[in-house]
């Protein structure tokens, strides 16, 4: 029976291969063997075989560029705030008080929002004839009356920005949160009796005990920034300096696929996307030193 086990886990487990062979792996090699060529989804333009031309064209696209730096700038900065709001907002509702059940659910409603929906509702409050945040804005200072905001390269990066924050800062709170819940309350109270105030046990208790929680969720949401569209295309179209690495690859594949070569050109930058995500994979697990088991 012994012998037998392993053959019987590996035909229990061979659906599962298989469908994410179909699903996930095949489109991935599909796309890098699609970078090696030169062609449209138009019948009338022939594959030709380009090697590293794509890749080479692409590295000399101002256009790319351009979509590159502001991915970084709109990964870097929404993931950092989101990562210290989330922190924030975790240590308050991981506290005792009343309604706090509540107050959770009720934290989830930004992020349980579509994002087309979501993104559109914003859209509309910044606009800059009946928005409420823009006459918030006007009334505080931040800009002149009338300011189109959406309509401004750097503002129009930031208040996409701010959307994103708002709608996944809850993400990045829940899964703190349910790093805080494993922390054994007799680490707290043994700082307590030896003296520890509250700033001395959340750097030397919470924040080690929830490390590999943080971790995480940096990952899961610095991939998920990485590959932005949603937000950015429904209040920009990636207009005025906000076109991110996605919303130009799906000008390429949907828009141009058709009236010109350029479906292979949008392989090496699917292909170039999926190298940076995993690029900033391994920096996170490396240097959080995170345990993959």
């Amino acid at each position: 029976m012994n012998k037998k086990e392993p053959i019987v886990a590996f035909w229990m487990i061979f659906p599962a291969i298989f469908v994410i062979s179909v699903i996930a792996f095949f489109p991935l090699f599909k796309t890098f063997y699609d970078s090696f060529f030169d062609f449209g989804l138009n019948p009338m333009f022939k594959r030709e075989f380009v090697g590293f031309g794509n890749y080479i064209k692409l590295f000399n696209d101002s256009r790319f560029w351009a979509a590159f730096k502001t991915t970084i700038i709109f990964t870097v900065v929404s993931v950092l705030l989101e990562t210290v709001l989330g922190l924030l907002i975790a240590l308050v509702v991981h506290q005792n008080f009343k309604f706090r059940g509540l107050v959770r659910a009720a934290m989830l409603i930004p992020w349980a929002i579509p994002t087309a929906i979501s993104s559109q509702m914003w859209r509309w409050m910044f606009n800059d004839q009946f928005g409420i945040i823009s006459k918030l804005y006007e009334a505080l200072g931040i800009i002149k009356p009338g300011t189109p905001i959406l309509g401004r390269p750097g503002l129009a990066l930031w208040a996409i920005i701010q959307v994103d924050v708002w709608k996944t800062t809850p993400f990045m709170a829940l899964l703190i949160l349910a790093g805080l819940q494993l922390i054994p309350e007799q680490l707290y109270e043994a700082a307590k009796i030896d003296g520890a105030n509250m700033v001395q046990r959340f750097f030397k208790i919470t924040l080690p005990q929830i490390m590999q929680t943080i971790g995480i969720a940096l990952i899961f949401r610095t991939l998920d920034a990485l590959r932005v569209f949603d937000v950015v295309y429904v209040m920009t179209r990636g207009s005025v300096g906000t076109e991110t690495l996605s919303v130009y690859n799906r000008s390429l594949l949907m828009d141009r696929a058709f009236t010109g070569r350029w479906f292979g050109y949008g392989s090496s930058l699917s292909v170039v996307i999926f190298l940076l995500i995993s690029i900033f994979a391994i920096i996170y697990i490396k240097s959080l030193k995170l345990q993959i088991d």
